[in-house]
């Protein structure tokens, strides 16, 4: 097998069937919109709809083999004791490490621009610190010949060999031009740049995980979505082997059409998905809002509501910064909500590490995949 020399942005004309997708792009234009809609009657989404920006990091990992839950994430998050072995606490850092890098560019997306520069931010935070794949220069384009195969099979048995590493910087620039230009279609050429991105595999580590960062980034980029808050893994992660597949078929065939028509029906079927998640956290948000001030009849309610929405896995020193409620009226709050199953308590306190409470009904909305 030799190196995958990748197609010139944009792709040529005939690669693609536009007239076969046109179905497609309807739906997953319309459902997009659908969401986006959602997303612009939240007053703070990316408060509000935090915890499914972690169940994102937490799924994309997933898809490489780092096998997490969202609740470890969120312990892990507070310093919180967990008798877990060295590789484990490594592979939690990777997933914060994911979602840090997703927060970092979502902050710094209206002064920005996507470009290669940006990509070298995003890699370098993902494989800081000690996780998998921080040996493998973080932040720099690779310089090696890398392939995909199963461990321990020379590059003759690969099933995948990516460009020469002489290749990899034309062929970003060729991708950094692309994100900006105009085409028939921006979900379409969303896929277009999805795909090469990764069959570029400009990284040693962390392609994979980049280019499914690059999804919401680009949608909001080009306009497609208010807020750069669209989560894809679960897709990807529920139809892996078509994933691959679709990829496989670019690489070896030049087979562009069955990648668009995957990447548009997951679009369409993870619009939904999330349009039904969103809308369930906005429905708990106002049934918690009643509740939480008859349980507590607190003047002090909504800010407590704020806080567990903010931050739903929290200790009460961390309630307290973020509700801004005096200690004791906060400690009396907390016990009328743990007492009517508002909250739960996820860890006793241990010696001097203090009880980890939970707000568990969000996290089930986030986790229910």
């Amino acid at each position: 097998m030799e190196p995958y020399v990748p197609e010139s942005l944009p792709l040529r004309e005939g690669l693609i069937d536009w007239a076969a997708h046109v179905s497609l792009i309807g739906k997953a234009n319309a459902a997009l919109a659908r969401y986006d809609g959602i997303l612009q009657g939240i007053v703070n989404p990316q408060v509000l709809l935090s915890p499914l920006m972690t169940q994102e990091a937490v799924v994309s990992s997933r898809i490489e083999g780092t096998i997490t839950s969202m609740e470890e994430v969120l312990r892990f998050d507070l310093g919180s004791p967990m008798d877990v072995s060295v590789r484990k606490r490594d592979e939690l850092q990777e997933v914060i490490n994911y979602r840090q890098a997703v927060r970092i560019a979502v902050d710094n997306m209206n002064e920005r621009p996507m470009c290669i520069n940006l990509l070298l931010d995003l890699h370098h935070i993902l494989l800081s610190g000690s996780v998998r794949g921080q040996e493998s220069t973080p932040g720099m384009i690779r310089r090696v010949q890398n392939y995909i195969g199963s461990p321990g099979t020379p590059i003759e048995e690969a099933v995948f060999i990516p460009p020469e590493p002489s290749g990899v910087l034309p062929a970003l620039y060729d991708w950094e031009k692309y994100v900006h230009m105009e085409e028939r279609d921006a979900l379409v050429q969303l896929a277009v740049l999805k795909a090469q991105f990764e069959l570029i595999h400009p990284f040693c580590d962390g392609n994979g995980r980049i280019g499914r960062m690059l999804v919401p980034l680009v949608m909001y980029s080009k306009g497609l979505l208010s807020s750069p808050m669209f989560y894809i893994s679960g897709y990807l992660d529920r139809n892996r082997d078509a994933y691959l597949d679709c990829l496989a078929s670019i690489s070896r065939k030049g087979e562009w059409n069955e990648w668009v028509a995957f990447f548009l029906t997951a679009v369409v079927e993870q619009a939904q998905e999330n349009s039904r998640k969103a809308r369930a956290i906005i429905d708990l948000y106002n049934v918690m809002k009643s509740r939480i001030s008859q349980v507590t009849r607190s003047q002090f309610a909504v800010h407590a509501l704020d806080a567990i929405f903010d931050t739903p896995a929290f200790t009460s020193g961390i309630f307290i910064d973020r509700s801004g409620i005096t200690r004791s009226t906060a400690l009396r709050i907390l016990k009328s909500l743990v007492d009517s199953d508002v909250i739960m308590v996820a860890r006793e306190q241990v010696g001097r590490s203090p009880a980890v409470l939970c707000f568990h009904w969000l996290l089930k909305i986030a986790e229910d995949l």
